[in-house]
């Protein structure tokens, strides 16, 4: 995938989107943005092949659990799908590996909605 670099750049380019969204900017508290960069570069080295300091330092994954808390309906992940959207066709990797980037969002994306669009969870 590119390693680091990629991860790095593309969890830059997310945030960025995420951070003028009106549905996901409130969801990611300001002052712990970088954090929130940081957590998802370190989760997507690892689940790519790279070393497991995610694992390490934050436990297994269970990106379900971890995101319980958090209303995702399908504007919400939509919305989070045009913002990672835009920063993998952006990446500087090969069009092969873009769409095995993109493949892997749309199901993360899919995996993590816990509201139907009426507010009920699922």
């Amino acid at each position: 995938m590119g390693g680091a670099p990629t991860f790095a750049n593309l969890t830059e380019q997310f945030y960025a989107a995420v951070a003028v969204d009106p549905i996901l900017a409130p969801m990611y508290p300001a002052k712990d943005m970088q954090g929130a960069k940081e957590r998802l570069q370190l989760f997507l080295e690892q689940y790519w092949g790279g070393p497991s300091t995610y694992s390490e330092t934050r436990g297994h994954p269970r990106l379900r659990m971890r995101h319980a808390g958090f209303p995702i309906d399908t504007a919400a992940h939509d919305a989070w799908l045009a913002c990672m959207h835009q920063a993998v066709i952006n990446l500087d990797i090969e069009d092969e590996l873009k769409e095995e980037l993109w493949t892997y969002f749309q199901y993360a994306a899919h995996s993590m909605k816990n509201k139907d669009d009426a507010g009920k969870s699922l």
